[in-house]
């Protein structure tokens, strides 16, 4: 099972990194700090795993971090700097530009030119960073100036450039489950972590904050497996519980200067569901996913308006412009595909100006596309023409090609019988080019609406002497 990192309160700051304030989020509070405190994670961290090996050899290498939201990749960047010994320079790809970087670097030569101390280049979200970015960095990290640990919700492949992720090793971290979340929040609660003071510097006594098991069920299962989500709603479930109990005790709002009882609180359910409540109505509709199959299924659908709404309701959040340029170009060859071809090198068109120029100009690039594809005619008939190819493959296996159509003679056919089509009438040729067993088989049905497409396929195959 993959697991969060659980810290215990107990231990020390590691040297160089200053300690994480009283007030901070309950997530930040919570992060381990070196890799004795990682719970779970195994395929990476167990013995012989290589990160642990670098890990407890300090000898850390260049990674790239994959994952999805709170599974760990910022607290094990973390932790393998602090392992090392090595200052951090940490960037966020999503504010962070040229000169940001080159700062960065220079402080890591300087650091290097004073003492030899080492620096880890610590990148969140380095997907956000277009090639030309991504590749800069390149001289730094093969030189040893830096060791880079990018991190990235999206696949390897699409986050890096070839040229970077060919210097970079891989490691892939899961979400939690529920059973894991459940027992880093049981944890927050049991170490008194809303105790005030909390933690190790907690009171002697009862704790303040106690929970039902009801209620840490609830939020643990309403995570969708990120832990910084599990305990942002357990902290706002604490502070409602609080809310509760200083208005039925009176103290609410009360401002004469008095000292304060402390008043044990426990968080039931009913907090729970409204802390959860209470973040779903501060998201909204605005989750990345929802917001992507919205805008799809508009151009689909040939509403502009629809499309435009929602490409803005993702940009605006933050979503990254590659994603939706990927779903673009999927969508002009699934979704309008043979209706209008153009339509698909206008979307890579799009794609690249994302690439090379970035937001926020790339907006109107893809503003572009996207009203044009919304107001193209529609086709799946490619679609669907591949699936059904494919499935029959999967199903019955491939079939040999007729001799004539293989690359090399075999079996004794003549070169001469492969008919070439170009000096044919119209460029048809009238040989069976489908395999033996094959030769009634269509693939490509257009649908009864497409009447252009439906007129070529059956012109080519009368032509050919086929039925249409």
């Amino acid at each position: 099972m993959d697991r969060l990192f659980v810290p215990d309160p107990d231990d020390g700051t590691p040297a160089g990194r200053p300690a994480v304030p009283a007030d901070a989020p309950l997530a930040a509070r919570m992060r381990p700090r070196v890799v004795e405190d990682v719970v779970g994670q195994e395929d990476l961290l167990g013995p012989g795993r290589p990160l642990r090996a670098a890990i407890d050899a300090r000898m850390p290498h260049a990674m790239l971090l994959h994952g999805p939201p709170g599974s760990g990749k910022t607290t094990l960047a973390r932790i393998v700097a602090d392992a090392a010994g090595a200052a951090v320079e940490a960037l966020q790809a999503v504010d962070a530009g040229k000169a940001e970087v080159r700062a960065a670097l220079s402080r890591a030569q300087e650091r290097r030119d004073a003492n030899g101390t080492p620096t880890v280049l610590f990148i969140d979200e380095i997907h956000r960073f277009n090639r030309t970015q991504q590749d800069a960095l390149l001289p730094a990290v093969e030189e040893g100036l830096v060791t880079l640990i990018a991190a990235t919700t999206e696949p390897a492949w699409a986050a890096i450039s070839p040229a970077l992720r060919s210097r970079l090793r891989i490691y892939r971290l899961r979400a939690l489950d529920t059973d894991d979340v459940l027992a880093l929040l049981r944890r927050a609660v049991e170490r008194r972590m809303f105790d005030r003071p909390s933690g190790s510097d907690a009171a002697d006594g009862p704790p303040q904050v106690t929970a039902d098991d009801d209620a840490l069920e609830l939020l643990a299962s309403r995570s969708a497996g990120d832990a910084r989500t599990a305990l942002g709603a357990l902290e706002a479930a604490v502070a409602l519980a609080r809310t509760g109990t200083a208005t039925m005790t009176g103290d609410a709002g009360r401002d004469d200067g008095a000292a304060t009882a402390v008043v044990p609180v426990r968080v039931s359910s009913r907090n729970a569901g409204a802390a959860l409540d209470r973040a779903t109505v501060t998201a909204g509709p605005d989750q990345p996913h929802d917001l992507l199959s919205a805008y799809i299924k508009s151009i689909r659908g040939s509403d502009p308006d629809a499309a435009v709404y929602y490409l803005a309701g993702m940009l605006t959040a933050g979503e990254d412009p590659r994603t939706v340029a990927r779903r673009l170009v999927v969508s002009a060859s699934e979704d309008i595909g043979l209706a209008d071809p153009q339509c698909l090198p206008l979307a890579i068109a799009a794609a690249e100006v994302v690439d090379r120029v970035g937001m926020p100009e790339c907006r109107i690039a893809l503003s572009h596309a996207t009203i044009r594809l919304a107001l193209a005619g529609k086709s799946s008939a490619a679609y669907r023409a591949i699936g059904d190819a494919m499935a029959h493959i999967e199903e019955h296996g491939v079939t040999p090609p007729p001799p004539y159509l293989r690359g090399k003679v075999s079996d004794g056919a003549d070169p001469s019988a492969y008919d070439y089509p170009h000096t044919n009438p119209g460029g048809v040729s009238d040989q069976e080019l489908l395999p033996e067993g094959l030769e009634s088989t269509r693939f490509l049905r257009p649908a009864p609406h497409e009447k252009v497409l439906l007129d070529r396929v059956a012109a080519a195959r009368t032509a050919r002497g086929r039925t249409p």
